[in-house]
């Protein structure tokens, strides 16, 4: 039996039929060679992308098409804590006998992940070689970042209003391989709301602008920087893909951030 991340037992499933509502885990699955398993996704279940659109849609990541995922006949159902909301996970567990719960906080979380999902639907070889090249690139993550002294940033991942990311979240852990400290230090939601007018610009060295959840362009970063009175080379539009999704984006994230913190 394997655990998941609270704590349910799950039995080997060679024959599972897979519904995925987290987008990063989707692309992992495939990676794993269980493309063949997935008989269901999200609309932001995006990559990869010549290959996942063979799967049916069955809406989003916090509201889904009952009707549609009844017609599935799915044995697994995978979810992350963060991102679907728990009273519809219960309401999908009635009728889908296996839910598979993960929940990520820092990028070596990606290894047990790896093993978690490569144990329980046997692709054993092909999450080895994930961990391996995870491991590699993590070493060598942490041997350019010996070169780099600590910058503070600020994230946003979201205006109207203004939101960006807790100390704990995968996020700012993700950040931290290349010695960037994400500001607020404290909070009391993961997600805060942030007033821009108590100084918080003045504490951090750079604002980063992330390309999701909400999808900022250069237009935003010119008005940011002219509402505030900021230097445009302080402020960096950033991959939020790369920043925010674990699994087998990992690997290449950390490559593509080795080369951000160098440009910043």
């Amino acid at each position: 039996m394997y655990i998941d991340a609270i704590g349910q037992e799950h039995a080997p499933a060679p024959n599972a039929r897979i519904l995925c509502l987290v987008p990063s885990i989707t692309e992992l699955l495939f990676d794993l060679g269980l493309g063949d398993k997935l008989v269901g996704r999200t609309a932001f279940c995006i990559h990869p992308k010549d290959q996942v659109k063979q799967v049916r849609s069955i809406g989003g990541t916090k509201q889904v098409n009952f009707a549609k995922v009844k017609k599935l006949n799915a044995t697994h159902l995978i979810v992350n804590v963060d991102e679907n909301p728990k009273e519809m996970v219960e309401e999908l567990g009635s009728f889908i006998p296996n839910i598979v719960v993960t929940h990520p906080n820092k990028p070596q979380d990606n290894i047990d992940l790896f093993k978690l999902l490569g144990n329980i639907f046997e692709k054993r070889d092909q999450a080895a070689k994930l961990i391996s090249e995870f491991q590699a690139a993590q070493t060598h993550t942490q041997m350019a970042a010996m070169d780099w002294s600590e910058k503070k940033v600020l994230y946003f991942i979201w205006k109207d209003p203004w939101m960006t990311i807790s100390p704990d979240t995968y996020i700012s852990q993700t950040l931290k391989l290349v010695n960037l400290t994400t500001h607020p230090l404290q909070t009391e939601v993961r997600y805060p709301q942030l007033d821009l007018t108590n100084g918080i610009l003045d504490e951090v060295d750079a604002v980063l602008f992330s390309s999701e959840p909400f999808l900022f362009k250069d237009t935003h970063i010119q008005e940011f920087a002219e509402t505030y009175q900021q230097p445009m080379e302080k402020l960096h539009m950033i991959d939020g893909e790369m920043a925010s999704w674990y699994g087998s984006r990992a690997i290449d994230a950390m490559r593509y951030l080795i080369d951000f913190r160098k440009n910043l």
